[in-house]
């Protein structure tokens, strides 16, 4: 089997539903596309680090990652998951973005996606919208009322979906010219103002270079 691609799984990590739901996705990931898709969790790096070395192991997390998917729930996005969102199209990193709240708080009309329009329109992107309580109560009828039988139906039913749209977001060719894709990863290196620029250029080139390689871009 081929190397699997990495999967960098952004959205907030503030309380047990998050973590529990990150961790459940990423395994389900892993098994409906048969190890293909690895998902890299940023609450799995070290914590208790002072919050700029936090944020800058985020974003190597991140950029070291083939593609990513962003929890784009909430009435307000997760400020952290947007900047995160950015950074990889900055990067021409293959993403998803994966709604499951049903809320619809935009001003955007006519079908268009339920955030604030500066969000929306991003290259080698994919949007996955479920209403999570439709299906879950579709789920629960299913199954006899049984909610934790549910509950992983719904997980199964966007693990599945994210795993289609990662299929067609990786089809997709690169938007980023290779005559200039050092140039931006150097540029990516330095610009969150991190504590050591040479280490940093030193690591992004190492990692455009192993993108270039796998045909990431």
């Amino acid at each position: 089997m081929d190397e699997p691609r990495t999967i960098y799984l952004a959205g907030e990590l503030f309380s047990v539903k998050h973590l529990a739901g990150n961790a459940a996705l990423a395994g389900e990931i892993a098994r409906l596309s048969a190890g293909r898709y690895r998902c890299v969790l940023p609450q799995d790096l070290p914590q208790g680090l002072p919050p700029r070395a936090i944020r800058d192991q985020d974003l190597r997390g991140l950029l070291a990652c083939d593609g990513a998917v962003f929890h784009y729930d909430g009435l307000e996005l997760d400020s952290g998951t947007v900047v995160e969102y950015l950074f990889a199209k900055f990067a021409d990193i293959p993403a998803v973005l994966l709604r499951t709240d049903f809320r619809n708080v935009s001003e955007q009309q006519d079908g268009g996606e339920p955030w604030n329009l500066m969000n929306s329109f991003y290259p080698r992107t994919e949007i996955v919208r479920l209403n999570s309580m439709e299906l879950y109560h579709a789920a629960l009828a299913n199954n006899a009322g049984a909610s934790g039988k549910a509950a992983a139906a719904v997980m199964e039913r966007a693990a599945r979906e994210v795993c289609a749209a990662l299929d067609k977001v990786f089809a997709l060719p690169p938007l980023l010219p290779r005559e200039l894709g050092p140039s931006v990863y150097n540029w990516l290196a330095v610009m969150p103002g991190v504590d050591d620029p040479a280490a940093a250029r030193d690591e992004l080139q190492r990692l455009y270079e192993a993108k270039m390689a796998k045909g990431c871009l």
